[in-house]
């Protein structure tokens, strides 16, 4: 990809030898349990088996299980290992890992707490280094843009162009797509026997990336096993038919620019919470329409709390809607005070429903598309630009470029009288 993410791309490529070095997590006393230290794992969704890097710590009867997001761990919330059986629980996923050892294997399940949801097998081994083929790599690194075989494509969300961005160490390969609605997380893997096999989950959004090179310098993609993509460097894209990505700056708006966005629902307490109250009068305020289900609005979480730190004291105002997966409020409020504790978000936290309540509670918003989506109000109340999606770290460059984007575009709206 570009320069300078090189050293940043070649950190998370060497992330097993970094994880190794992590000694204040596994100790000698500890690893008499047989169960420290890092595991092969793999998850089956939808029929697809996906590996993933995993990491258990112990200390006495109390455990941790560590998922990667790149060079960036995602530990559970709680957990217990006690007569070969190891439980954790992820409160800010809402999910359950549940596995049992024999001798050097886990085998277990991951589940989404969510009623009706059901459980995906997972099994794993003793961390080994992957062997290398010695067959020369192809050059892979840069912007992509990928899109689904016109054969495939039967639905709105297939006729879209996504941007694939990939860096490269040697037959080490890591990257990220990027969509309309959001990214797959960090994409990780290697090239060997003429294939590139690139594999994400970290809690979420398992996906398993397969590609091999065609002759005109395209990519044939297979994404889990199922989906046919024709992917081309961004440069030589449209040269090759294949059209532009949505604009995430222009993908949605409103009904009528001209008058002020309004909201007013409740918040974790059931304090209602509206644009009219005072204050938010005179202010530039940020909607960020969301879900605690979200994986990107769990990206974008840390960027809103940097802008709400450095820019609430000359009138920023940060407001988060919150549309959950479960209309019952005993259910979702806690589920929202988990993100709300992970992230040590300042700003209020909405919920105005569930997600299929949307255009009924924002109805001045045409096109809806994606979680997340931010709406960003000037001092006099009218939306002034919405952004949908959101570009989270395993793209790049691409999260420095909208990052520095949108603070441009914040300060700017401070700016006006």
């Amino acid at each position: 990809m570009l320069t300078s993410t090189r050293a940043h791309a070649r950190s998370a490529l060497l992330l097993a030898a970094a994880m190794l070095a992590v000694p204040h997590l596994v100790s000698p006393t500890h690893a008499a349990s047989g169960i420290d230290g890092l595991w092969d794992a793999t998850v089956v969704a939808n029929g697809v088996e996906i590996p993933f890097r995993f990491e258990i710590a112990t200390r006495g009867a109390e455990a941790q299980g560590f998922f990667f997001e790149g060079d960036r761990k995602v530990g559970s919330t709680s957990g217990r290992f006690a007569d070969g059986k190891l439980t954790l629980e992820y409160d800010f996923l809402n999910t359950t890992f549940e596995a049992t050892l024999d001798g050097d294997q886990l085998r277990g399940t991951y589940k989404n707490n969510r009623p009706n949801a059901r459980p995906q097998d997972i099994r794993a081994h003793r961390f080994a280094p992957v062997p290398i083929g010695a067959d020369d790599p192809p050059a892979l690194a840069g912007n992509w843009e990928m899109r689904r075989n016109a054969e495939e494509a039967n639905a709105p969300r297939d006729t879209r162009t996504w941007h694939l961005f990939l860096r490269q160490s040697g037959a080490e390969v890591s990257g990220a797509i990027l969509r309309i609605d959001g990214d797959t997380g960090t994409l990780v893997g290697h090239w060997q026997k003429s294939k590139l096999a690139l594999s994400h989950f970290a809690g979420e959004r398992p996906i398993l990336l397969e590609a091999t090179a065609n002759q005109d310098g395209t990519l044939a993609v297979t994404l889990n096993s199922t989906d046919h993509y024709r992917a081309a460097r961004s440069t030589e894209a449209r040269a090759l038919g294949i059209p532009e990505p949505p604009d995430p700056s222009r993908y949605t708006n409103v009904k009528d620019p001209t008058t002020p966005f309004h909201f007013s629902f409740p918040d974790v307490t059931g304090k209602v919470v509206s644009d009219t109250d005072a204050v938010f009068h005179g202010k530039v305020v940020i909607l960020a329409i969301g879900g605690s289900w979200c994986p990107n609005c769990h990206d974008e979480a840390p960027f809103l709390s940097e802008l709400y730190r450095d820019y609430h004291a000359r009138g920023l105002e940060i407001v988060g809607l919150m549309f959950e997966n479960d209309a019952d409020p005993s259910v979702s409020r806690p589920r929202v005070q988990s993100f709300i504790k992970r992230y040590n978000v300042k700003y209020p936290m909405l919920i105005p429903g569930t997600q299929q309540m949307l255009n009924e509670k924002l109805p001045q918003l045409v096109n809806f598309g994606a979680y997340p989506t931010s709406i960003y109000l000037g001092r006099d109340g009218r939306v002034r630009s919405v952004h949908a999606g959101f570009a989270s770290p395993a793209t790049g460059d691409e999260h420095t470029r909208l990052k520095k984007e949108l603070r441009e575009l914040t300060e700017r709206l401070l700016s006006e009288s």
